[in-house]
């Protein structure tokens, strides 16, 4: 005690020697390393190799810049679309142009135009139930976009009814006829990235209809297919449509697999000159 009385800074080195001597004795505890990562949802990481078999499937502006080129071109007075959702691409539609959208259960959250109505219901009720060319003020449809369910007979049986309603000179899309692989292209949803079998319903539009004009555009992420030379008359569908499912619901994917598939979705560069000399 004489010792820390008669040296003011003795307490300070006592406690220094202390504290040495204490980290001599005790373990060493490193600090503790930063926790990892949560591990990365699966789901996402196929979806984002999915988007990149697309853009490298399918070059070019995505199908609603596409479908904005095809309104663009065509000015439709007239137009129909199955499969509303958000109604983005009902939006696409001009200020003048009569547009229906069909959808059983439509989550419209951006503005619409003036001439645009939605019908929420199922198609096939809608066609039961409505006449469209009424609506339409004795016009008929002059374009369409199919984009609802994604199996090929709900697609077919749109087309068969919306070409009844349109003249030769009308142009019906269908969206979702290039599927990049078997999983996205079953018809039950196993991947956020999905477009169904809607490719089937091409296939028998070219061997049922040899007569029309069919053009899958390159437009990400699944295609938008273009169908002209209409005919109003047509029945071979409709009276073959059973025939046709059946047929076409047994075709396995390999058919897309072992084959030219670009070619046999008869697939062209989605390019503003194109799609202006397939619209002319």
């Amino acid at each position: 005690m004489r010792i820390l009385r008669s040296c003011p800074g003795a307490g300070i080195i006592a406690a220094a020697m202390l504290l040495k001597l204490l980290k001599s004795i005790l373990p060493h505890s490193s600090p503790p390393a930063p926790a990892a990562p949560p591990p990365e949802d699966p789901a996402r990481i196929l979806l984002r190799e999915h988007q990149r078999m697309s853009q490298l499937a399918l070059p070019g502006p995505n199908y609603m810049e596409t479908l904005a080129a095809v309104h663009a071109l065509l000015k439709p007075r007239t137009y129909l679309e199955i499969g509303v959702e958000f109604g983005r691409t009902l939006a696409l539609a001009a200020p003048l142009t009569r547009a229906i959208g069909v959808d059983p259960a439509p989550k419209v959250n951006v503005p619409l135009g003036s001439n645009a109505r939605v019908f929420a219901l199922t198609s096939d009720d809608f066609f039961a139930q409505t006449d469209v060319t009424h609506e339409f003020g004795g016009l008929p449809v002059e374009l369409a976009f199919i984009d609802g369910m994604h199996h090929f007979e709900f697609a077919l049986r749109d087309f068969i009814a919306i070409e009844r309603l349109c003249s030769r000179d009308s142009t019906i899309l269908m969206h979702d006829t290039f599927p990049i692989d078997r999983m996205t292209a079953e018809r039950k949803r196993k991947s956020i990235f999905w477009s169904g079998d809607t490719w089937r319903a091409l296939l028998a539009l070219k061997k049922y209809r040899p007569d029309l004009a069919i053009y899958t555009i390159s437009a990400p992420p699944t295609g938008i297919t273009l169908i002209r030379r209409l005919d109003p008359t047509s029945r071979v569908l409709s009276e073959r449509l059973g025939e046709i499912v059946a047929e076409f619901h047994a075709l396995d994917f390999s058919v897309l697999e072992s084959a030219d598939k670009r070619a046999t979705l008869n697939v062209v560069p989605n390019e503003p000159a194109h799609l202006g000399a397939l619209l002319a």
